[in-house]
This record gives C-alpha cells, sequence and structure tokens, in this order.
C-alpha cells in the first residue's frame, strides 16, 4: 500500500486499529490497521506491521477508526425553545412551516455574544459525537441586518455557511417583496461570509417560481447551491436542484420516480470508482427530523438503488430535529431506512463531503478533501468504544464515540 516510509516532524501514529473504514473510492475496511498524521495531513495508512515510526504513538486498542462526521445541513444559529410546538406534534398536529417565526423572534432577540456562545456550544456538542466538519443555514433571521449577523457568526464558528434568506416570508411581508430583498439587499449583505444558498420551496415557504429567482440570483452571485424540497409532499424542489445543478436536494422524503430517474441521470456522468467525471446533485436525507415531523423516511434504498449518491444530515434545528447526533442518523438508516452499515457510515461521511464539495483533492479552495481517510485528505478521525463500526447500529443509543481528531487536533 502506498505511503511514506518514515514520517517528519509532529506525526502521530495510531496503531492496533480492530478495523479502520476508510471510506475511500476503493471502499477499503482494514483490519489489524495503523494510521499516521503529520499535522492536519494523513501522511500513511496500511498495516500495523507495517506502521512508520511517528512522533507519538497511540495505541487504539483494537477500537473501530472511521473519518468523522461531515454534517452537511444544519441550522445552528437560532435562540429560544419549541418545545410546545413539538408537544402538540407529538399529541397529533401536522408540521408546517410557520413554525419558523417563533425561532426569528427570539433569534433577533439575543444579543451577538449571546448567540455566538449558542452556536458554539452546538458546535462543540456535535464535535463531542465525531463530527469533525459542518455546515450551517442562516435563515432565522428573515431581515437584512440579523440574516448578516447570523452568517457573520456561523462563518467564525462552522466550515460551511449558507444563506437561507429564503426559509420563511416574515408575517406581515408580502412574498413578493420578500422575495426581491432575498435575490438583492439581503444577498448583497451575507455574501462576503457565505459559500452557499439555499431556498425551502414547500408549501407554506417559497413558491417553484420565487425558488427559482432566489436560485438564479444565488447563481449570479457565485454561490453554490442547495434546495430543502420534496419535504411534506411531491413538489417542484428536486426538479428545480436538478434544473440548476445543485450541490444537494435536503429531506427528499416524497419522491416519485420521475424525481429518482431525474436525480440518478446527474450521476451518469461520473465514475463512483475514481471519483472522476461531472458530479451530480447529492440526495441529503435528515432522519431524525423524519422521525421528528412523523413523515414517512426518505427513501434511501430506492435512491441508492437507482444509483443517486446520499448524504446522511442531522439537520440540528429548534423545531424539526433537535439534535446533531449523526450516530443516530446512521442507526436509523440501517435499522428503518435499509441501508447496510457501511453505506450508512458512508453517507454521513463521504456523502456528506460530497453535498459540500469537499470529497476530493489534497486542497480545495484551500482545505483538504474531508470524509475519507486518504493520504492527502484532512486528518478528521473518530474513534469508537467498539471493535467495528456495526456496533452503531448494534447498540442503538448508546455513546460510543471515544475520541476525535479534527485537522489532526485531538478535538475529544
Amino acid at each position: 500500500m502506498s505511503g511514506i516510509s518514515s514520517p517528519g516532524q509532529n506525526s502521530t501514529l495510531i496503531t492496533n486499529i480492530g478495523e479502520l473504514m476508510t471510506q475511500d473510492l476503493e471502499h477499503r475496511v482494514l483490519k489489524d490497521a495503523a494510521i499516521v498524521f503529520e499535522g492536519e495531513r494523513i501522511a500513511w495508512i496500511g498495516s500495523i506491521n507495517d506502521a512508520p515510526v511517528a512522533d507519538t504513538k497511540i495505541d487504539a486498542e483494537g477500537r473501530a477508526v472511521l473519518p468523522g462526521w461531515v454534517d452537511s445541513h444544519s441550522h445552528l444559529v437560532f435562540a429560544g425553545d419549541r418545545t410546545a410546538e413539538f408537544e402538540a406534534r407529538m399529541a397529533g398536529q401536522s408540521y408546517s412551516a410557520g413554525g419558523i417565526a417563533v425561532t426569528t423572534g427570539a433569534t433577533r432577540s439575543v444579543s451577538d455574544d449571546e448567540l455566538t456562545r449558542l452556536v458554539r456550544d452546538r458546535v462543540t456538542e456535535a464535535v463531542s459525537q465525531g463530527t469533525t466538519y459542518l455546515e450551517s443555514k442562516t435563515g432565522y433571521g428573515l431581515d437584512v441586518e440579523n440574516e448578516a449577523r447570523s452568517a457573520r457568526i456561523a462563518a467564525a464558528l462552522v466550515d460551511e455557511v449558507t444563506y437561507l434568506g429564503a426559509h420563511l416570508v416574515p408575517a406581515g411581508s408580502d412574498p413578493e417583496e420578500y422575495t426581491d430583498l432575498v435575490c438583492g439587499e439581503m444577498l448583497d449583505a451575507v455574501l462576503p461570509h457565505v459559500r452557499w444558498a439555499d431556498v425551502f420551496c414547500e408549501r407554506g415557504a417559497f413558491t417553484e417560481e420565487q425558488s427559482r429567482r432566489v436560485l438564479t440570483a444565488a447563481r449570479d452571485a457565485g454561490l453554490g447551491l442547495r434546495v430543502h424540497g420534496n419535504q411534506l409532499g411531491e413538489g417542484p424542489g428536486v426538479a428545480l436542484a436538478v434544473e440548476f445543478a445543485a450541490a444537494s436536494v435536503d429531506h427528499v422524503n416524497y419522491l416519485s420516480e420521475k424525481d429518482i430517474d431525474a436525480l440518478a441521470g446527474t450521476w451518469a456522468g461520473w465514475d463512483p470508482a475514481t471519483g472522476s467525471g461531472v458530479r451530480g446533485t447529492v440526495a441529503t436525507c435528515l432522519p431524525a427530523c423524519d422521525l421528528s415531523t412523523r413523515q414517512p423516511l426518505a427513501p434511501g434504498r430506492e435512491l441508492i438503488d437507482a444509483g443517486v449518491q446520499i448524504a446522511l444530515a442531522a439537520n440540528c434545528n429548534p423545531g424539526t430535529s433537535y439534535t446533531s447526533s449523526i450516530a443516530f442518523c446512521v442507526t436509523t438508516a440501517v435499522l428503518q431506512m435499509h441501508l447496510s452499515v457501511h453505506e450508512a457510515v458512508r453517507a454521513a461521511t463521504f456523502g456528506g463531503a460530497l453535498a459540500l464539495g469537499r470529497e476530493s483533492g489534497n486542497d480545495v479552495d484551500g482545505e483538504r478533501a474531508v470524509g475519507s481517510l486518504a493520504i492527502g485528505h484532512r486528518a478528521d478521525l473518530h474513534m469508537l468504544k467498539a471493535p467495528s463500526a456495526t456496533h452503531l447500529a448494534y447498540r442503538p443509543g448508546i455513546p460510543l464515540t471515544h475520541s476525535v481528531w479534527r485537522a489532526g487536533v485531538r478535538a475529544v
């Protein structure tokens, strides 16, 4: 196996790994393995019998090591509490997008320092459970000042920031005038802090035509695109995502055969064995949200079988998925969505990186590839208190994170 013969300074060797699940393009699962990282980059992977000398040596004692989780969909910039809404939903009230307004009011009312503390605490919670790369959206400010503030705070604390001014039309606002604001002054205000733009294309939120305007403006501004689509019923979200070559379409609970075929078609020019060619639109499944809203689980099995690349994400938010546990999402995907353990872990690591455009190359926009363990990639590692990743589903609900390295620095 390719690698280095002698690491340089500041190198760390993790040896005696019971199972090393690389999630690289070769889908390798190595037994009795070792890995070396130098600074923030992975420098060597192989058998414990061939491991080179390093400055620091860590004995994994037979534990499993995976890539850190890549959470490609979250809403961390918020204040307030929506337990009353959750209780009502558990009692039978159906979910609608309108609850977002409750969080908007609470978020606008807190200071910058308090909002920063809240986001930092949520990031810390996610990292403590194995998440090493994290996206977050704006979307609870919903005016120029507060969307810009949310974007600025998020940019200081997470890896990727998505502009979601098109989350909900605020009460009392004209939908067309608000869409103009999202596409104009608000977009200009957040632009220095964000890499992506998203739109909630759903009944009760933004229509197909309004969503098209948002996506067009964001694309023209140079942002990557994402879509909240097909959460509450079949609709235009998937078709729009495909039309605009969005990096991902998220939720995807209600898909027609035409939707699945359209998503599969976006991957026809991509070679999964080499990662070369034209990448398609990732279908991001959010199982914790599906359970909380009592929607049918996204058809992950059908999407994979059709050739669609999928991601699993936590969708941490105060209304429909107040969790940052990717392990819970992986467990649910295995037990209820009929994914294998390897498929579920891949969706939560490599799949998330695909959805964020961070899956390939040793250096992309100044950041190394994440979501898989390969030489030159960022040293994001998640060690389990278990000999294999299968325990994530075999022992549901048990906290299995032993230690976490983020860009080569031990975080847990």
